[in-house]
């Protein structure tokens, strides 16, 4: 037989018996391949390693960050500026754009590198058979066929199906998510469409062997394996636009037009006046100009970048500044289940023996004979080891029996002084038990643990508090069951005394006559503040889904002690959300809340269906599995501690403490970011409408042209700059986990922010021509310098009023934000520097005010201060904005 494929999908080789598996691969099971068939597979199949893809050039990846509309918005910004002589200002943009530019190609260029951490997943050498031959060979010679030889310690470096095995225990967590540790067995066929973390016959590359060894043969090398697919996943699409930046491109194509046809209207109006071209199409450039938020992008990216320290602060490292207001944005959570809402470390949690039940071992000083022949037994029938630094390694199962019994004082070295361990009879998938002699003072003692429905057949009775009793075999399944059913893995213990240590161990000769010493329920415990996590996610109004590898019933369990909605139909399986049709996918997505025995490729679809419905997902995760999903979510949250260097390098953000309830410090910090953001464009595009009303209504009130292009741009700089970009560190507002996530197309103008941009501006306007009509008819010199005096004064307080969206300066307190505090002053000192310096005013045409038109210009800008408290006030109300 030819082998025409080595993919999985062709050749199911979990669904074949092990001699069907070596004829299809033509292999010979004791001495392997020849190497002349070895470099035959090579060349037709390749080297064992995974895929790399082309990545975009250095100089592309840079061209796209300058391909962004408000990008090049503010190029030609630049230019128009730089035309009209005013070349500090093009500088001052052109600087903006690069280090913008800069920021994001090392953003990009750091998140390209998921694909190298893949292929750094990897055992460097193999231990194989070929020609007969025991060899070490570095495992990207690897082809199809070989044999290779797995013992403790081992990284899986293809994927194998096992041939032969001796309690060959694999830990495939980073691959499927399962909390426990898989014994891998040899014989039987399993259906084809067996779920990749039921195909027990199967070893997978980068997973991790706990316990035992096996000989195998390669059944799929580098692309093919399942590791290799979870690469090309991947590199499906690229990462999503972000909300922050759909809405800012929104915002500048609107913005470029209404700045367009505004400055063209005044350029027309005051030719119709009789206005000199050259001042007119001046003004109306150096408008155009001062309307185009140059500070915008600095802003946004201070803002991120301090949102980012915030963040690392609080245990959440921002791997692209985007993600910091994504946070913000989410509307649902796609959660990993292990590592990620629980500790992804077993623990033993309950204990039954036929004397009672108790949450823990009582201390070995005050346990009965029924306890502490249960402590001995977790003890001596454990292959757990206990290090250097009093640390356990090995099978998470034995390391959570052995901790239990430790932490209860029963000493491992104690009792095995007293009964040392001669041989043993390991674990295998048939028996689902493993028994331990033990040499004793008279004869010799078996130590048996297992599943108990493989364990209580066995047993003739129990050890009670006044020596053995009948055993009561259907109350204890019972109870087995019932601790199931709570997501519960259980073992039963039972022990045999023996007149004389057999002298070959034979399973059904020493595993009968037992007597059943207890019951150990252990579980994978939800982390300590994910509860409160999840329901302050509720208060949020963001749903969280789980989404696991699980069993049905364990995820079930978990799900129910997080205080997620379990009903009979609550948990739905990879295979079943596999066999829907997109559009039934499409609906089931928006109902079902906890997945079990998800598949890599599942969770990619299982988040590209929500993305379908309109949701903006952050999918959380630790393990390899994670990762294609990571990358496709709107934005990915990795575990620091016990994720992998695959998940780190694919996510947006990685949490330092691998603690969910971090992430919803997080988007506390995103919603707060964005807020500011929006203050900022409300701050400045109010200021630049109220310039543009005074500039617009001044000839139909009969008035002289209120400003100059110079004392435009100088407006735009004192006023944008630094009180701008100190709004930037608002702090957040006290209802900012209150409310609902932002719906994902909803406006950056949204909740009265245009209308308050354009009713301020017009009062801003109104004030400014108030004082120049006041000013001028008196006949005062200084009526132009009064004008910009109180147009500059009156955007400072606008910037002190509107630091909330609803509460009160007086309730949030004046000083509550220093920054802006110190900008406002500086400015005003800059502002009076241009107003009475004699050098200053040679340059932007000002003149001394007098005390009484000082007094004008420092007094009319608080009636805007007013106007925004009595806004504010309807708001709370609910009298205004609501539907906006």
């Amino acid at each position: 037989m030819s082998i025409d494929r080595q993919d999985g999908k062709h050749n199911p080789y979990h669904a074949l018996e092990v001699d069907e598996v070596l004829r299809h691969l033509e292999v010979d099971r004791r001495r392997g391949l020849s190497a002349g068939e070895v470099e035959r597979r090579r060349e037709r199949w390749g080297e064992n390693r995974l895929a790399t893809e082309v990545g975009a050039r250095p100089l592309a990846m840079l061209a796209r960050q300058l391909a962004d509309l408000m990008i090049i918005v503010l190029i030609i910004a630049a230019v128009v500026a730089g035309l009209i002589g005013d070349t500090v200002d093009a500088i001052a943009i052109l600087i903006i754009v690069v280090l913008n530019a800069i920021v994001g190609f090392i953003q990009e260029y750091r998140a390209e590198r998921a694909l190298q951490a893949l292929q750094q997943l990897k055992a460097p050498h193999v231990q194989i058979i070929r020609e007969g031959q025991h060899m070490l060979v570095a495992e990207t010679e690897l082809v199809p066929g070989d044999l290779v030889l797995l013992e403790t310690g081992n990284v899986v470096p293809a994927d194998l199906r096992v041939i032969e095995t001796a309690g060959l225990t694999v830990d495939q967590a980073a691959l499927t998510g399962e909390s426990l540790a898989v014994v891998k067995e040899a014989g039987g066929r399993l259906a084809p469409d067996t779920p990749l973390s039921e195909r027990t016959n199967l070893a997978h590359k980068g997973t991790h062997v706990i316990g035992g060894r096996a000989c195998c043969v390669v059944v799929a090398t580098g692309p093919e394996t399942e590791l290799g697919r979870i690469a090309e996943l991947m590199h499906k699409r690229r990462r999503p636009t972000t909300p922050l930046q759909k809405r800012l491109a929104r915002f500048s194509r609107g913005l470029s037009a209404a700045v367009l046809i505004i400055c063209a209207l005044i350029l027309v109006v005051g030719l119709l006046r009789g206005e000199p071209l050259l001042l007119m199409f001046l003004t109306a450039v150096s408008l155009a100009v001062a309307a185009i938020p140059e500070a915008l992008p600095a802003v946004v990216t201070i803002a991120l970048a301090l949102g980012a320290k915030r963040m690392a602060r609080q245990n959440a490292l921002i791997r692209r500044l985007p993600a910091v207001e994504t946070l913000g944005s989410v509307t649902i959570i796609c959660c990993d289940k292990t590592g990620t809402l629980t500790e992804n470390t077993m623990r033993a949690e309950r204990f039954h023996t036929p004397v009672g039940d108790m949450e823990a071992l009582p201390p070995v000083e005050e346990a009965d004979a029924v306890w502490r022949a249960l402590g001995r037994a977790m003890t001596l029938n454990n292959d757990a080891r206990i290090g250097a630094d009093a640390g356990v390694q090995g099978d998470p199962t034995e390391m959570a029996i052995l901790e239990a019994a430790a932490g209860a004082g029963f000493s491992r070295a104690a009792f095995e002084s007293d009964w040392p361990r001669t041989v043993d009879i390991p674990f295998d998938a048939r028996r689902r038990r493993m028994t331990t002699l033990h040499r004793a003072a008279a004869g010799g003692l078996a130590v048996v643990k297992g599943a108990p429905e493989s364990i209580l057949p066995l047993c003739r009775d129990q050890q009670a508090g006044q020596g053995v009793e009948p055993l009561d075999r259907d109350h204890v399944l019972a109870r087995a069951e019932e601790m199931a059913r709570s997501g519960y893995r259980v073992i039963a213990f039972a022990e045999r005394t023996l007149d004389a240590l057999p002298v070959r161990a034979e399973a059904d000769d020493v595993e009968r006559d037992l007597t059943f010493l207890g019951l150990v329920a252990l579980a994978d415990p939800p982390r300590p503040r994910a509860k409160e996590a999840l329901a302050s996610c509720a208060t949020a109004g963001i749903e969280v889904a789980m989404i696991t590898g699980d069993h049905p019933a364990t995820a079930k369990a978990v799900a129910a002690r997080l205080g997620f909605a379990v009903d009979d139909d609550a948990v739905l399986t990879g295979q079943e959300f596999h066999a829907l049709s997109e559009a039934e996918r499409s609906q089931t997505v928006s109902n079902c809340r906890i997945y079990a025995r998800v598949s890599p490729e599942q969770k990619f679809d299982i988040v590209t269906a929500l993305q379908g419905r309109g949701q903006f997902v952050a999918m959380t995760g630790d393990g390899v599995n994670d990762a294609p999903a990571l990358k496709q979510a709107d934005i990915g949250v990795a575990m620091g501690l016990k994720g992998t260097d695959v998940a780190r390098e694919a996510a947006d953000a990685v949490l330092l403490d691998d603690d969910f309830a971090t992430i919803v410090d997080a988007v506390r910090e995103g919603r707060r970011i964005y807020d500011n953001i929006r203050r900022f464009i409300k701050y400045t595009m109010t200021s630049n409408s109220g310039e543009i009303w005074t500039i617009l209504l001044a000839p139909f009130l009969g008035l002289p042209l209120p400003l100059l292009p110079i004392q435009i741009l100088w407006i735009n700089l004192v006023t944008d700059g630094l009180p701008g970009l100190a709004l930037a560190g608002e702090p957040a507002e006290r209802d900012v986990m209150n409310r609902p996530p932002r719906p994902p197309r909803e406006s950056v103008f949204s909740h009265g922010m245009w209308q308050h941009m354009l009713w301020v501006g017009l009062l801003i306007g109104g004030l400014s021509l108030g004082a120049q009509f006041w000013a001028y008819h008196k006949g005062s010199e200084n009526w132009q310098t009064v004008v910009f005096t109180v147009l500059t004064f009156s955007q400072l307080v606008h910037a002190m009023a509107i630091r909330s969206e609803r509460d009160s300066i007086f309730i949030i307190g004046w000083l509550s934000n220093s920054p802006l505090v110190g900008a406002v002053l500086l400015t005003i000192g800059l502002q009076l520097a241009v107003v009475y310096l004699d050098p200053l005013q040679a340059i932007f045409h000002t003149s001394g005010l007098s005390p009484d038109e000082l007094l004008v210009s420092l007094g009319l800008p608080w009636i805007v201060l007013v106007a925004v408290e009595i806004e504010k006030w309807l708001f709370r109300r609910g009298t205004i904005y609501q539907g906006s």
